[in-house]
């Protein structure tokens, strides 16, 4: 067994070194370097509302000027997932080649163009390309409204668009975009309009190396103001974290003590006094719990789900995740998901063994589909949607293949690998207490102390931990803010990890000592409740602090956001139980059990 979980890490550790090396995206190959008039990369990405991140179309899907033959550039598999669709953009931008004013086309939009595009000022549509790897941004148009009368409103295009570009001797450092609201079309009527599409680019000398050229997108989340939220969040969890460990501390080392002294009294002068409290239920609190399969898979899929997101943070540490290294997080998520599955494989049949399971194939199986199963559903149905919409999120047929592939190949073999290991490890369950034959009758308790109130209680304080951050999460991810301080995230994870933990404990001993035996499942539930929470957070966001809108844009921030949450429930559930398990083992083997 330790060859093979050996084995396993070490296989692990070698891929993400390679990831590491290899997920940085070069622009077609070359080593960014040019001479005077070469040809520089410059590839038009999507378009799409600005408030709808999700929500994007191909560059072309709008009536702008095109050549007779688009080419699209070929793309690696974090980029498809993360939807973008690369093609040569209409526009010549050659090294330290400066144009004053150069026409792309003269176009005459018909009416259904003209109500397309005016359609598409009016939701704040934005383009996105890449100058040699460098994102560029720029919107189609504006709504210049009547200071007056706000009802009456012109829809303007923007016909002209100025790129400065800088440069340190041969290589491109920075590119801005610049439109200029005199050099505009009226589009407010339906009627045909003849436009003439144009550019001019000018260049800038500059100091800056190449190596920092991408310190730009970082500032924003690194700037004081932002710096000072972000301390101020590890901080109060921080707080928190000490409060419930002296919290937690008062009742281990007093509580626990105290109960220790009064059972080794007790045995001594009181045998014939009535049992109450934790101990008396040591013939019980043991005892396996219902639907041990899907109790082991939960374990398993959470297992591999905390092993996932350790691995994503030591690659974030080590730079792999700059800001727009295109599908890098995508593809390391598939990746590292499909080779940890073995772990889900082995923590959930070796410990549905231990709780005397029998069909531990079916075991295997249900923990194979327990988060890919409603993950599957939750993205068919949603690139249906895509479909629909004619969206870039849209999968094409060759990558639903090679994630089908992936999973065939990759995650299933692995998966059934880790169950073998699992199955032969012959690990007995270790309790430092007998199980009687028959359980022990739970005592009426008060509502406070049921299942739903003590998950509200649990799942509480370890968002209190994280809800700062959880909002330049948010901003991330559904919207156009860049995150890169990932030292801080991976503190505040280690802080929830640690507070779901001690709050899983704590009412654990709360539980067990109003006689109430069955805490396997309530550690789960309470320890997993923090999903939960994210979900309300998830309402409120998308209600309060974001301008989202549309059945698209909602059914994805839903539907990936629910999964999302799902696998937080997932993850921390077995934090809880783990914790808790250890805890009661240890509070047991203190005493003297008949």
């Amino acid at each position: 067994m330790a060859k093979v979980e050996s084995g396993a890490v070490v296989v692990v550790v070698l891929v993400l070194i390679l990831m590491a090396c290899g997920l940085r995206v070069e622009g077609d190959g070359s080593d960014h370097r040019y001479k005077e008039g070469d040809h520089v990369p410059l590839y038009a990405n999507k378009v799409g509302p600005f408030h709808n991140p999700s929500e994007t179309y191909r560059y072309y899907d709008l009536p702008f000027c095109s050549p007779e033959h688009v080419t699209e550039k070929k793309e690696a598999l974090g980029e498809v997932l993360n939807g973008d669709r690369l093609v040569d953009a209409p526009y010549e931008l050659n090294f330290r080649e400066e144009k004053t004013s150069r026409s792309i086309c003269k176009k005459t939009l018909s009416k259904d163009e003209v109500a397309k595009l005016r359609d598409a000022v009016l939701k704040d549509y934005y383009f996105q390309m890449y100058y040699d790897d460098l994102p560029l941004w720029g919107f189609l148009g504006k709504v210049d409204r009547d200071k007056l009368d706000q009802s009456e409103a012109k829809y303007l295009l923007f016909k002209h668009i100025h790129f400065e570009i800088l440069y340190n001797d041969n290589r491109v450092i920075e590119i801005n975009v610049q439109t200029d609201p005199n050099l505009s079309v009226d589009i407010t009527e339906d009627k045909e309009v003849d436009v003439e599409f144009s550019y001019s680019v000018a260049w800038r000398k500059t100091e800056i190396p190449f190596e920092k050229r991408m310190d730009k997108y970082s500032k924003s989340s690194s700037m004081p103001q932002h710096l000072e939220i972000h301390w101020f969040s590890i901080i109060n969890s921080c707080v928190t974290v000490l409060l419930l460990t002296g919290f937690l501390a008062t009742i281990l080392m007093r509580v626990l003590k105290n109960d220790f002294i009064k059972y080794s009294h007790d045995e001594e002068t009181l045998e014939d006094q009535e049992e109450t409290g934790w101990k008396y239920i040591h013939g019980d609190v043991f005892r396996f719990p219902n639907h041990k399969s899907l109790f082991s898979a939960i374990i398993g899929s959470g297992s591999q789900l905390l092993a996932l997101t350790i691995f994503i943070f030591l690659l974030a540490l080590v730079g792999v995740f700059y800001p727009y290294n295109r599908g890098a997080l995508f593809t390391a998520l598939v990746v590292i998901y499909a080779l940890t599955s073995g772990i889900a494989g082995y923590t959930a049949t070796s410990f549905y063994l231990q709780l005397e399971g029998t069909n531990w194939v079916k075991n295997l199986l249900l923990t194979g589909c327990l988060f890919c199963g409603p993950l599957f559903l939750t993205f068919c149905f949603l690139n249906t949607v895509a479909i629909v919409y004619s969206a870039t999120a849209a999968l094409p047929f060759g990558t639903i293949l090679v994630i089908l592939l992936i999973w065939a190949l990759v995650t299933s073999p692995l998966l059934v690998l880790g169950g073998i290991a699992g199955k032969n490890s012959n690990t007995e369950f270790q309790a430092p207490c007998r199980t009687t034959k028959y359980p022990r009758e739970i005592p009426e308790l008060p509502w406070y102390r049921t299942t739903i109130p003590q998950m509200a209680m649990a799942g509480f304080l370890p968002f209190s931990a994280i809800y700062i951050e959880l909002y330049y999460i948010f901003a991330s991810v559904w919207g156009h803010k860049i995150y890169t301080i990932y030292s801080i995230l991976f503190i505040v994870f280690i802080i929830l990890i640690i507070v779901t933990a001690f709050i899983t404990v704590a009412l654990t001993y709360f539980q067990l000592a109003v006689e109430d035996h069955e805490w396997w499942w309530r550690s789960v539930l309470c320890g997993g409740s923090t999903g939960i929470f994210i979900f309300f957070y998830c309402i409120y966001y998308y209600r309060a602090r974001s301008d989202m809108s549309g059945f698209m844009q909602t059914s994805f921030f839903f539907g990936y956001m629910t999964c999302v949450c799902y696998g937080f429930f997932l993850m921390l559930g077995t934090v809880g139980f783990r914790a808790s398990l250890l805890f009661v083992r240890h509070i047991y083997r203190s005493i003297k059990c008949e």
